[in-house]
């Protein structure tokens, strides 16, 4: 499919408009490229949308570069966000947007992504959902196994972080979809059980790196404390690779998983597996002790974890407890709605007549975007609501278009006489609304 303009004019744009809707609608049945390629080449739904609007003649249309650029400031102008997270988010029609989430991750752990779309007069939207890994001084990559897009339920899924570092969240509905939407964001251990029975991650005495004979060498493990007798049990499902006694370790286990990795269990009094035999998560594998090199402290299970090609790494973030997820959000909703800073809290950046627009919220801090289309967050205690800063009548007809820079697409052509109040000011640029509410930038 190939439009090659649309019509021009206030009737042009609005049959434009309509036209548009009907191409939209017709994407979610060819949004999947049908080449022969393309059957072995995974693709996240994200992409197969940007190809399909290509397909449509969208892709250079303004509307269709405002979505593309949209998506990729959201990888490079994303907002860092410290797990768990709760946000409610708001997105508009008519003007492409996206949200991105940057959060830090340990190698092991697990990160729960959950997105609900607030109920709507008319059907959900597609919002896409993507991961990215954000390599230092590298192009972000994206984690492929977690790219979707939503049901009209919303979004629920859990990946494992592999190494340690940064990753991001984007979130972005489709062109044209407006609507409200509740980010929750957490992480949780990597593992399905915690080693010792009755035990949390409050029983850990030692922890990885900790010194060890007089700084010869570093912990590789944890250490947990528990009477004599406890059981060890498996952490996950698994086989016994081997069993035996050290000078170190004692009276060890070796569990395989089913990840590539190895688990190990030290110290124990006894050993009640074999070599060959598997095991479900939850069985008892021994009972803790203090054999070998701990054989002068209080009975522990030392708990290792090794994997191909690394080696040992740090069992905590495979162990450590589920993030608490924040309580619902209290106070008055302010997504959508224009505010300004306090003039106590006002900056030569943020000036007091500086219009933001709410994007989302979280406890305390509203994620606002600013006139020049940067995002931040903001404490909401700095803000107000945006008050008329003057009412004046318009001389001349006016173009109100939907951000404040030259070229920027029209929402509509006020003639003159129009009753207008000034809402903000940003670059010789005026936030107005005008007689029956509608919101909009112009020149004054």
């Amino acid at each position: 499919m190939y439009f090659p303009f649309l019509p021009a004019g206030r009737a042009g744009r609005r049959a434009g408009s309509g036209i548009l809707l009907l191409l939209l609608a017709s994407l979610a049945s060819c949004s999947k490229p049908q080449t022969l390629a393309a059957l072995f080449q995974k693709t996240t739904p994200h992409e197969d949308y940007a190809r399909a609007l290509d397909r449509a003649g969208l892709r250079e249309a303004a509307l269709g570069q405002q979505w593309q650029q949209a998506a990729e400031r959201a990888l490079h102008d994303s907002l860092t966000v410290t797990l768990p997270v709760l946000e409610t988010g708001y997105f508009r029609a008519e003007e492409p947007t996206a949200a991105g989430y940057r959060y830090v991750v340990r190698a092991g752990e697990l990160v729960h992504v959950r997105l609900t779309l607030a109920p709507g007069p008319v059907l959900a939207p597609r919002v896409f959902v993507d991961a990215f890994a954000l390599p230092p001084g590298r192009a972000p990559e994206p984690l492929r196994w977690t790219a979707t897009d939503t049901t009209a339920a919303g979004y629920d899924y859990t990946y494992q972080a592999t190494d340690d570092g940064q990753h991001l969240l984007r979130v972005q509905p489709e062109l044209l979809a407006a609507g409200r939407y509740t980010l929750r964001l957490w992480r949780g251990p990597g593992l399905g059980l915690f080693p010792v029975k009755g035990r949390t991650d409050q029983a850990i005495i030692s922890r990885w790196g900790d010194p060890r004979d007089a700084g010869a060498r570093r912990h590789e493990g944890l250490d947990i404390s528990a009477p004599r007798g406890t059981p060890a049990v498996a952490a996950t499902d698994g086989y016994i690779t081997r069993t035996g006694e050290s000078q170190l370790g004692g009276r060890v286990v070796w569990l395989a998983d089913n990840q590539g990795q190895t688990l190990y269990y030290a110290h124990l009094d006894k050993q009640l597996v074999r070599p060959g035999q598997h095991v479900r998560a939850g069985d008892t594998l021994g009972l803790v002790g203090n054999t070998g090199n701990a054989r002068t402290t209080a009975p522990h299970l030392h708990f290792g974890i090794y994997q191909a090609g690394r080696g040992a790494v740090d069992p905590w973030p495979f162990l450590h407890r589920e993030d608490a997820l924040p309580t619902p959000l209290a106070g008055p909703d302010r997504r959508g709605e224009w505010v300004r800073p306090r003039p106590a809290a006002a900056t030569r950046q943020l000036p007091a007549t500086l219009p933001l627009l709410v994007l989302g919220q979280r406890a305390g801090y509203l994620r606002v975007a600013l006139p020049n289309g940067q995002r931040r967050y903001v404490a909401a205690r700095a803000v107000v609501l945006a008050q008329p800063l003057r009412r004046l009548t318009l001389a001349a007809a006016h173009e109100i278009q939907t951000v404040p820079q030259p070229g920027a697409p029209a929402l509509a052509a006020w003639p003159p006489r129009t009753p207008v109040v000034v809402l903000g000011e940003s670059a010789g640029y005026a936030l107005l609304r005008g007689p029956a509410g509608q919101q909009g930038w112009s020149k004054i």
